[in-house]
């Protein structure tokens, strides 16, 4: 058997199909072929669309293609396959795409499901933030127990200044054992799939609580910082110490400190504190996402429907009346 068909070709459109430019088409289910000695086979979707949230913050920015820097002699090489699997023959693992293809498009569509504005094309070079990144791992070997080994770093510039404002490293390394049934082409994709998602929904999450903590302003939300498990941050942005204030500051942690900028209670407008018990929860109000708690915001009076999320809990929905002038601050409690 020659070494063309000792290869296997593997299409993973983990985040847009080859070709694709935009985020729209970023956004179409993900589907694929499978190549062996079998030839060309449609595979079933695999995912579903994201939501992107109604409300786009003003934190705009253009993500450069990732650079691929594993040791590996074919940039769309992704691992060994030394088990049988259904549909697939062959001792390799080929995708259609360059592998840094794949993070570029995964950071991409991570971001826009979190309510940044990515520019592409011309509009790009109003961007306020630049993402750049290499691939320093990424390989998905099929054994006994198929693993995943991810290592992919990012960092963020502002471009008016070309200062480095966050820049960091997630890892992720998993492994899973196919079951008795053994693996098939679908539940190779979809581990992929799954696993690459993690990582960029962790990069993206550090970066978007980072940036909120440098420039609230942006995101009208509370500046505030946080951990990521997985991710090492190696830059990240510093606020001057600001002057004690009387009111708590919701959401800063660590030597965060801050900005000067704070919402509040105004004639026009009612100043709502969001706490959740326990804390970190996601925050929508009227159906729109605005932040993590806790959470300062300032609204237009009236009734305003306010929903909490968080992973292994039940969502809390509740009614809330914002008053002209005045604060109003509501507790939640999520329970599992």
């Amino acid at each position: 058997m020659s070494s063309l068909s000792q290869r296997v070709a593997l299409l993973v459109l983990l985040s847009a199909v080859a070709g694709c430019s935009t985020i729209k088409d970023a956004k179409n289910t993900v589907g694929g072929w499978l190549g062996g000695g079998s030839g060309t086979i449609e595979t079933a979707k695999m995912t579903a669309p994201v939501s992107t949230p109604g409300l786009k913050y003003g934190a705009t920015l253009r993500v450069l293609n990732y650079v691929d820097q594993r040791k590996v002699s074919n940039p769309r090489y992704l691992g060994q396959m030394t088990t049988q699997v259904g549909g697939m023959s062959g001792k390799e693992l080929i995708i259609d795409q360059d592998v840094a293809a794949l993070a570029t498009a995964a950071i991409k569509r991570r971001f826009d499901a979190e309510g940044f504005q990515v520019m592409e094309g011309s509009s790009a070079a109003n961007a306020i933030f630049e993402v750049t990144g290499v691939v320093k791992e990424l390989t998905l070997n099929v054994k006994e127990r198929d693993d995943v080994t991810i290592a992919i770093e990012t960092t963020v510039k502002e471009v008016a200044t070309s200062k480095v404002i966050w820049s960091g490293l997630v890892n992720e390394k998993h492994n899973r054992f196919a079951g008795v049934a053994g693996n098939n082409k679908d539940d190779v994709m979809a581990y992929l799939n799954r696993e690459l998602k993690v990582a960029s929904t962790k990069t993206v999450e550090a970066i978007s609580s980072s940036l909120m903590a440098g420039r609230p302003d942006l995101f009208n939300l509370t500046p505030g910082s946080k951990p990521v498990p997985g991710v090492t941050v190696y830059v990240a942005p510093s606020l001057p110490k600001a002057a004690p204030v009387a009111v708590q500051n919701y959401g800063v942690q660590g030597d965060v400190q801050p900005s000067t900028y704070r919402p509040h209670a105004s004639e026009a407008n009612g100043l709502l504190l969001v706490n959740t018990n326990p804390p970190r929860a996601k925050v929508y109000l009227d159906g729109v996402y605005y932040g993590m708690s806790p959470l300062r915001l300032e609204m237009e009076p009236g009734i305003h429907a306010i929903s909490v999320k968080l992973a292994g809990y039940n969502m809390v929905t509740e009614k809330v009346s914002i008053r002209r002038g005045d604060n109003t601050e509501i507790e939640l409690n999520l329970e599992h």
